[in-house]
């Protein structure tokens, strides 16, 4: 997967693409996999890193959504419980079964909830994770060790599914391109190209990385960038209202003992009426999330003091040791892309998750919204319309059943290699190869340099923010030790990528800048 051989497929003026998709997240990757299955001549572009805004920074859930069940939003959940299945069907090296539990301090909660999640096993069919039952107070106590026991009188148990976003971000990349789709990143799309009678008829866009530039044709384009769809609809109809607003969701990562335990938490109601979560990951555990309203779209949201302070708080009420910010390992901000409501509200809380396409009068399909668990769904609808709108040949589609590059059945998860699954046997023969490249590169991380190595010949990474961020998660796992290992990253990326010293030392400058965004106060790299 070599990104100067997909710069090549871009630069020949003469390609007519069936499908042109602008976004490269989850959405984005979803319909080039669609695409491409199907048999359509597709082309996929990305401003700057694959996952690199909201679909990296999810709280790596695959679920239905039990408070959208609370909110009467049915529909929404039976859907998202199927896609649940079909993710695990075909990525199982991805997915885990993950026991919930939630920690009942009132009478009447282990029996209210029970009733509840019995409804979203039954929603989940034959695809269910788990049944969900009542627990004594014993029982949730080796489950959670951690969580707080003044009052608690047992618990309830219900199952969803996890996942590592980016990762799976980065195996549908792979599963597009092994399907003939090509695929770039770091190439921004700069004006949308239209025929004399209005209808679009292509792009231009540049390589950032070489400032090349493009003139590409296609038959359709998909706008699909999630949180800046805006930006794109507005190169086509400048005068259109803006239909999506910010909200951010913040996530902490603390150490897993501060949950004690395998098994997640979920708070259903905070303060504020939120759903908070305490979830294992990567031996860690990512606390939150919060959704407060935002004016403006930015590439790299940064988490806002009072939802630090919110999360440290109410997970503080409900777990025996309290996080405190000493204990943050690395926060990271994510913005969602939700449907502008009425005149009048700043609520973003009650705004459904589901998705919405858009076709204009110029032949752009649009979707926004929706989650990761929805991804494939997502892009089948928006394909299937852009099929419409565009007039393309009709293609039926076959990604409900379609493996997911690294498909793997068994997989050990001792470490965080799991994720590779059956690339895993490809790194481990670089090693055989180059003994040095076992080494770790850090003492609190199990990452190894060939991982960096893989991930700049395999997997299209460019910079040392697309290996520690999106393809080893060292960035979103401990932002200290990311900082601390970036010089030799950047060393070893010189190497395999023939770059000299001052791309090396503009490469550590840039990351541990952005890096400074995932802790609370600022550090420097040891010496």
């Amino acid at each position: 997967m070599k990104r100067s051989d997909q710069i090549n497929k871009i630069a020949n003026p003469e390609t007519l693409w069936d499908v042109l998709i602008i976004g490269g997240g989850a959405t984005g990757l979803g319909l080039a996999v669609d695409a491409a299955s199907r048999g359509y001549k597709t082309l996929l572009l990305e401003q700057h890193d694959f996952a690199k805004s909201t679909s990296s920074r999810s709280t790596k859930l695959v679920h239905g959504g039990v408070r959208y069940l609370a909110q009467g939003d049915v529909s929404l959940v039976i859907e998202a419980l199927r896609e649940r299945g079909r993710l695990k069907q075909n990525a199982p090296h991805l997915f885990k079964s993950q026991r919930f539990i939630i920690g009942n301090y009132k009478w009447w909660e282990k029996p209210f909830y029970t009733i509840g999640l019995t409804v979203y096993d039954i929603l989940s069919g034959s695809r269910t994770l788990g049944r969900s039952k009542p627990l004594k107070k014993n029982t949730v106590l080796k489950e959670i060790p951690q969580i707080k026991q003044s009052n608690l009188k047992g618990g309830v148990v219900y199952y969803d599914g996890q996942f590592d976003d980016a990762r799976l971000a980065i195996n549908l990349l792979q599963t597009a391109i092994e399907h003939d789709a090509t695929a770039a990143n770091y190439i921004e799309v700069t004006s949308l190209r239209k025929n004399t009678n209005a209808t679009l008829n292509g792009v231009t866009a540049i390589d950032k990385i070489t400032n090349q530039e493009f003139t590409i044709k296609a038959k359709s384009i998909i706008n699909a960038t999630g949180i800046f769809v805006d930006k794109i609809l507005q190169m086509d109809a400048p005068e259109d209202d803006n239909i999506v607003r910010p909200s951010q969701g913040v996530h902490l990562v603390v150490d897993q003992s501060f949950l004690g335990g395998d098994s997640a938490i979920m708070i259903p109601k905070t303060s504020d009426g939120r759903v908070l979560f305490g979830v294992p990951w990567h031996g860690k555990a990512i606390l939150g999330t919060t959704d407060t309203p935002l004016k403006e779209f930015v590439l790299e949201p940064v988490a806002l003091e009072e939802e630090v302070d919110f999360i440290l708080k109410t997970a503080g009420q409900y777990l025996e040791k309290q996080p405190t910010k000493e204990d943050v390992l690395s926060v990271f901000a994510g913005l969602r892309p939700l449907a502008a409501p009425k005149k009048g509200s700043n609520s973003t809380k009650e705004i459904s998750r589901s998705h919405k396409i858009i076709a204009s009068d110029s032949g752009l399909v649009t979707v926004t919204g929706g989650k990761w668990t929805t991804y494939r769904e997502m892009a089948e609808e928006t394909l299937d319309k852009a099929i419409e709108v565009c007039h393309l040949e009709n293609k039926a589609c076959v990604s409900k059943n379609l493996r997911i590059h690294g498909y793997q059945t068994t997989t050990d998860r001792s470490n965080f290699s799991y994720v590779y699954g059956s690339d895993l046997k490809k790194i481990q023969e670089l090693c055989d190869n180059q003994p040095e490249l076992r080494d770790t590169l850090h003492p609190r991380f199990d990452f190894i340099k060939a991982e960096v190595v893989w991930a700049i010949h395999h997997e299209m990474a460019l910079t040392i923010e697309d290996v520690l961020a999106r393809r080893l998660r060292a960035l979103f796992l401990d932002a200290r030790a990311a900082i601390d290992i970036a010089p030799k990253v950047a060393s070893i990326m010189a190497k395999e990528m023939n770059k000299d010293k001052d791309w090396e030392n503009q490469q550590v400058n840039d990351f541990i800048e952005l890096a400074q965004n995932y802790l609370l106060t600022p550090y420097k790299p040891e010496k």
